[in-house]
């Protein structure tokens, strides 16, 4: 059995991207192997350090997620970071491990910055966050960590640091993690843009209603150049046909649409009625299923400090064994 490690920032609704790029994995995986679910809300706070209400908010709308996908609090381990501190000590002794240049190169972390226009005002924290993820992972001994192409950076530079630590302590201590992709690693926004993104506004979360996700996708960028029902488009960039292919049942149908599209003779209005009927298939039954849950706040609550307990108790036994090696559990008892 592998122990899979995986989770969300909180820092808003789970989106669709989401959903593609790992819940469904998650999903799945929680039948035959250990998983454990961080809801990352110290990593949410390297952005958020002064709104840190809305990070305490959605610890709630993520876990609601969760639990309206899928994901079974009885087979997968749902727990709050900041509430095991093992993990931040954690990060700490491998903040030692690691240099600033190694951080600089970090491809992910460069493209988080430049997007979120620190410049000058980048904060230390949002710059070592790969060190934190690395704890995470390492706190489980996870081997497995489903993730998106572009977190993929952070999984080499977590198994850089186990490799550093068990040959600088001499100590076959921590496990070496390898990424799962799903296939589909990632969702481009409804604007076009590369990446489905909280912070571009460019998504359709989990939890929009019907006539939400309708608006959305009727506002979704298409080939700007298919002016009329007429003309050739193209599929390439075009995010209703990235989407289609993601969650339509009947992708021989996709295919002919592609051709149709391409060749001319179909319109935006078509295949964006197609797009949001196979959406709502998709969403409308969690939605549902995450009203109900909402209605019993004090179950939500009961399994964040279920999983919780549990997952301290293994962060601490890992740190336990990282102390021996580090030689610095200097009273033994």
């Amino acid at each position: 059995m592998s122990i899979i490690l995986t989770g969300d920032r909180p820092t808003g609704p789970l989106h669709l991207g989401h959903y593609v790029g790992s819940l469904q994995q998650r999903v799945s995986l929680q039948q035959d192997h250990d998983q454990f679910i961080i809801i990352a809300d110290l990593q949410a706070l390297t952005d958020n350090a002064d709104n840190p209400q809305k990070v305490r908010a959605n610890i709630t709308e993520v876990t609601l997620d969760y639990l309206a996908a899928g994901i079974d609090p009885d087979k997968s381990t749902i727990f709050i970071q900041s509430l095991v501190p093992e993990l931040a000590e954690l990060t700490m002794y491998y903040l030692n491990l690691v240099t600033v240049a190694r951080l600089q190169r970090n491809p992910t972390v460069k493209d988080e910055i430049k997007q979120k226009g620190f410049g000058d005002s980048l904060p230390a924290g949002f710059f070592v966050y790969p060190v934190s993820q690395a704890a995470d992972i390492t706190a489980f001994k996870a081997d497995l960590v489903p993730v998106g192409d572009d977190q993929i950076p952070m999984i080499e530079q977590t198994v850089e640091i186990v490799r550093r630590f068990n040959r600088t302590y001499r100590a076959d201590v921590l496990v070496e993690p390898k990424a799962m992709l799903a296939d589909v690693s990632r969702l481009p926004g409804t604007d076009g843009s590369g990446k489905m993104s909280k912070s571009l506004g460019n998504f359709i979360a989990l939890k929009d209603s019907a006539d939400e996700v309708r608006a959305k996708v009727k506002g979704m960028y298409t080939d700007p150049n298919h002016l009329r029902v007429e003309d050739p488009g193209k599929i390439e960039g075009n995010p209703v046909f990235a989407y289609l292919d993601a969650f339509d049942p009947n992708q021989a149908e996709v295919a002919e649409l592609k051709e149709q599209y391409q060749a001319g003779g179909l319109g935006d209005v078509k295949i964006k009625e197609r797009l949001t009927n196979v959406l709502l298939a998709v969403l409308d039954p969690i939605r549902e299923r995450r009203e109900r849950l909402a209605q019993d706040m004090g179950t939500i609550e009961d399994i964040l400090q279920r999983g919780t307990r549990k997952a301290q108790t293994v962060a601490a036994q890992t740190l336990v064994e990282v102390r021996q090696a580090m030689q610095i559990d200097y009273f033994k008892n």
